[in-house]
C-alpha cells in the first residue's frame, strides 16, 4: 500500500458521544446447570457425532451440509437437542461457537408453517444484528421455500413495515424492541400465537432499561404457553435472574463461563505506545499483516469518520460503520464488507457483538474497549467457530493498561506484547 503523511499523526479528540459498552460484573465460573459437563476449559470440537444425529428434517440436514458444517459445535452438541424438545434454554458461550444456529435449526425444526401467523419472534439489539439473524434463518430455510421470514427495526418508515405485513405476514420476525413493540401496538404485528421467543445478546436487551420495558411491553401481547431463548457471550450474575422471570424452569447452559478467554486459534498481542503513534503503527501493520478481512476498533463516531478518512488518504481503501450514519447506510457498509467488496472496517462498538463475517481474520483495538467483556465480543470477530485469528490491542493510557490486566486476569489468559514479526500461519487459514 502506498504510505501518504497526509495527517497520519492526526485524528479527533475522543469525546464520549455514543453506545458506551455497559460494564459488567466480573462473572465467577459457575457450572453448567444439566446435562453434566466434563470440567475441561479447553476447546472442544465434537467429532464423534454430526448433525444427523439430531434427527433433524432431512431439508435443513441438506442445508447444513450446503453451508459446509459437519461436526456441532461444543454449545450446538448441548444446547440443540434440548432446544428441540421446547425446553426454555439460557445460553452463554463464547463468541464465534454457533449460538444463533442454535436457535435458528430448533425454530425451524418444530415450526409448523401457518398461514397467516407468527409463530417465532427474535428481539436482538441492533439493526445489523437483525438483518444477520435473518441471513441465517434464510440460509438454514433454503429447502423450506413455505418458511416466510421478515427484519423490522427503527429507522424505516413504519408504513413501509405496515405495507409488507399486509402484503405477507411472516413466520418468523425478527426485529429491535422498539419497533416490534411499535407494530405490535398498534396491531399491525399479531404475535397472540407465538410459538418461540427468542432474545439474542440477551444481555444487552434486559441491562437497558428503555429495551427492557420494551420487551415487557411486548410479552404481554405473546401467549403463556412458548418457548423462550435467550442467548449471549457474556451474563453477568445479576443479568440471570433477570432473564430467568421470562422464561418457565429454563435449562441453564453456561459453557467457558468466565474462566477463560479459550477463543480457539485466535492470537492476541498488544502495543504499548502513545496516542499520537497510533496512526503510523496501524498503517505499519496493514502494510505488513496478511490479513483476509480487518475490523479496526474505535472508542466514538467522530473517530471512526476521522480514522476511515485517514486510512483512505493512505491508499487504504477502508469503509466505516458507526450510529452517527443513516439506517440505509449502515446496513450498506454491513453488506460491502458482510459481501467482501471491501477488505477494512472501522467501526465502532456497534460492531462488537453479535456480527458474524466469516473472513475476519484480524481485530485491531486502534482504541482499547473500556472494560474486559466489551474485548471479549470485540475479539471474538475473529477466529471465528475454531477459525484462525489475530487480536492486536494499542495500549496507550493507563486505563487501557488496567483493561488489559482485567482480560488477562478475569479469562485467564495471558497477552504479550505484540513481536517484530509475526508468522501469518498462525493466524492465517493454510
Amino acid at each position: 500500500m502506498a504510505e501518504a503523511d497526509v495527517n497520519i499523526n492526526e485524528l479527533t479528540e475522543y469525546s464520549s458521544d455514543e453506545e458506551g459498552t455497559t460494564t459488567q460484573t466480573n462473572t465467577s465460573a459457575a457450572k453448567k446447570a444439566e446435562p453434566a459437563k466434563k470440567a475441561d476449559d479447553s476447546y472442544v470440537a465434537i467429532h464423534s457425532s454430526g448433525f444427523r444425529e439430531f434427527l433433524l428434517k432431512p431439508e435443513l440436514v441438506r442445508a447444513i451440509a450446503d453451508c459446509g458444517f459437519e461436526h456441532p459445535s461444543e454449545v450446538q452438541n448441548e444446547c440443540i437437542p434440548q432446544a428441540i424438545l421446547g425446553t426454555d434454554i439460557i445460553c452463554q458461550a463464547r463468541s464465534g461457537m454457533g449460538k444463533t444456529a442454535v436457535f435458528v435449526l430448533a425454530v425451524l425444526q418444530q415450526l409448523v408453517p401457518v398461514e397467516g401467523q407468527t409463530s417465532c419472534l427474535v428481539l436482538c439489539h441492533t439493526r445489523e444484528l437483525a438483518y444477520q439473524i435473518c441471513h441465517e434463518f434464510d440460509r438454514f430455510k433454503k429447502y423450506l421455500p413455505g418458511v416466510k421470514t421478515q427484519v423490522f427495526y427503527g429507522g424505516v418508515p413504519l408504513q413501509d413495515n405496515k405495507d409488507a405485513l399486509k402484503k405477507e405476514v411472516p413466520h418468523i420476525v425478527i426485529g429491535t424492541p422498539g419497533r416490534v413493540h411499535q407494530l405490535a401496538d398498534e396491531k399491525i404485528l399479531d404475535i397472540s400465537k407465538l410459538k418461540y421467543f427468542i432474545l439474542d445478546e440477551c444481555d444487552r436487551l434486559l441491562e437497558s432499561l428503555t429495551m427492557r420495558k420494551d420487551v415487557q411491553k411486548i410479552l404481554r401481547f405473546t401467549p403463556h404457553d412458548k418457548q423462550v431463548g435467550m442467548f449471549s457471550a457474556t451474563l453477568s450474575e445479576e443479568i440471570r435472574p433477570i432473564c430467568k422471570k421470562f422464561m418457565h424452569n429454563p435449562l441453564e447452559i453456561y459453557i467457558n463461563d468466565g474462566s477463560k478467554l479459550t477463543l480457539h486459534g485466535l492470537k492476541q498481542y498488544y502495543v504499548k505506545l502513545t496516542e499520537k503513534e497510533k496512526n503510523r503503527k496501524l498503517v505499519d501493520l496493514l502494510d505488513a499483516l496478511e490479513f483476509n478481512q480487518v475490523v479496526i476498533f474505535v472508542k466514538s463516531v467522530n473517530r471512526a469518520a476521522e480514522l476511515n478518512k485517514i486510512l483512505n488518504e493512505c491508499q487504504f481503501p477502508a469503509i466505516t460503520i458507526h450510529r452517527g450514519m443513516k439506517q440505509e447506510e449502515r446496513i450498506n457498509q454491513y453488506k460491502k464488507f458482510k459481501e467482501f467488496k471491501s477488505r477494512i472496517i472501522v467501526a465502532t462498538d456497534l460492531f462488537g457483538r453479535g456480527i458474524d463475517v466469516e473472513r475476519v481474520n484480524v481485530v485491531i483495538n486502534y482504541d482499547m474497549s473500556d472494560a474486559s467483556d466489551a474485548y471479549l465480543h470485540r475479539v471474538g470477530r475473529a477466529g471465528r467457530f475454531g477459525t484462525k485469528g489475530l487480536a492486536i490491542s494499542f495500549i496507550a493510557s493507563e486505563e487501557d493498561g488496567t483493561v488489559l490486566n482485567d482480560v488477562q486476569s478475569k479469562f485467564v489468559v495471558s497477552i504479550p506484547e505484540l513481536p517484530d514479526e509475526i508468522d501469518a500461519s498462525t493466524f492465517m487459514q493454510s
